[in-house]
């Protein structure tokens, strides 16, 4: 269990809420619930119903569907944020790597936030705007790849065949 000073100190770390008045990260650090879960304990399914945001207090969490990775997060990262503004299901797994605490903020708690503390939101916005330029130049280097793989098989396909001519 995290005192009241860990858990505000682990929600002030959180990009998300790091430009709040402490009243405020002292007040959300203190409704937010604790959740232990085991080494290789599955937290969410991906197309699973979830309205949760989770800090990672303690431990290390993969984030992945199937069998691909996305992303590791330790102390101090959060995850699930995506479930609070949409009423679509999750988008990933989320399993634990170790045994591992998380905090975690429903969406009532967040929307009761928002009306006192509009910053918020726009922290919010800033952060899943990040993670999606993120995530785009991950695949512009990924379809790199595949056009500079398809650019040397076709080079190669047409060596083969002037080989088997002599």
């Amino acid at each position: 269990m995290l005192n009241s000073f860990e858990r505000l100190l682990l929600v002030r770390g959180v990009p998300i809420f790091q430009e709040l008045r402490d009243d405020f990260l002292v007040r959300l650090a203190s409704i937010m619930d604790e959740h232990s879960f085991n080494s290789k304990e599955v937290i969410f399914t991906q197309g699973q119903e979830g309205r949760s945001l989770y800090v990672v207090a303690a431990g290390q969490v993969r984030v992945h569907i199937g069998d691909q990775d996305l992303v590791l997060l330790k102390k101090g990262e959060f995850f699930g944020e995506m479930s609070l503004f949409d009423a679509e299901p999750r988008s990933a797994t989320v399993t634990a790597l170790e045994a591992c605490d998380c905090l975690v903020l429903t969406q009532q708690q967040l929307y009761e936030a928002i009306d006192e503390t509009p910053e918020i939101a726009l922290n919010i916005i800033r952060i899943l705007s990040r993670r999606i330029r993120e995530i785009n130049v991950k695949l512009n280097v990924k379809d790199n790849d595949l056009v500079n793989l398809k650019v040397k098989l076709e080079q190669e396909r047409q060596v083969v065949p002037r080989s088997q001519r002599s």
